[in-house]
């Protein structure tokens, strides 16, 4: 199957930081961009409506933390709530959620394995986990033949779900 031309970016949502990757236009190689920390306003957001205007990004993919079992907990509403607001500075782009299920457990053994020290991981972990949520979309989208996740089309505010 083909996959779609365009940027995407891939977000990690995190309490503290939040780790943002980007694509190639084909799809093929995924980069590390940024980690921004949370700001209590929220104006990390401008931070990263700046990287999706940057590498005019054609969507978005935010993950979804789902508990192992596939239920959702305080982190998955976080992330719902974190995409409504992406996708409100960005009503033109297509912002989707993705299942995360142990990105993060993944990104560390990534880093681990790359020869990255322990102590080193915090920097760069987040920016890691956004590569692996954005590999994981790109993935589905070379299967299915479709546009990944689901997606958010309600402004903040309304459920998506």
């Amino acid at each position: 199957m083909s996959i779609r031309t365009g940027v995407r970016i891939g977000v990690d949502v995190g309490t503290v930081r939040v780790g943002v990757a980007r694509c190639d236009p084909h799809g093929i190689l995924t980069s590390p961009v940024e980690t921004l920390l949370r700001a209590p306003d929220g104006s990390e957001l401008d931070r990263l409506a700046e990287i999706i205007d940057e590498y005019a990004a054609i969507e978005v993919i935010v993950g979804l933390p789902r508990h192992l079992k596939g239920g959702e907990g305080v982190s998955a509403k976080g992330a719902r709530r974190y995409a409504r607001r992406i996708k409100d500075l960005r009503p033109g782009i297509r912002v989707a959620l993705v299942d995360e299920r142990l990105s993060s457990n993944q990104a560390h053994q990534r880093l681990r394995e790359s020869g990255v020290d322990e102590r080193r991981h915090r920097d760069v972990v987040d920016q890691v986990a956004a590569q692996i949520i954005l590999e994981s979309a790109l993935d589905e989208e070379r299967m299915r033949g479709d546009a990944p996740g689901i997606e958010i089309s309600r402004p903040e505010g309304k459920d998506d779900m």
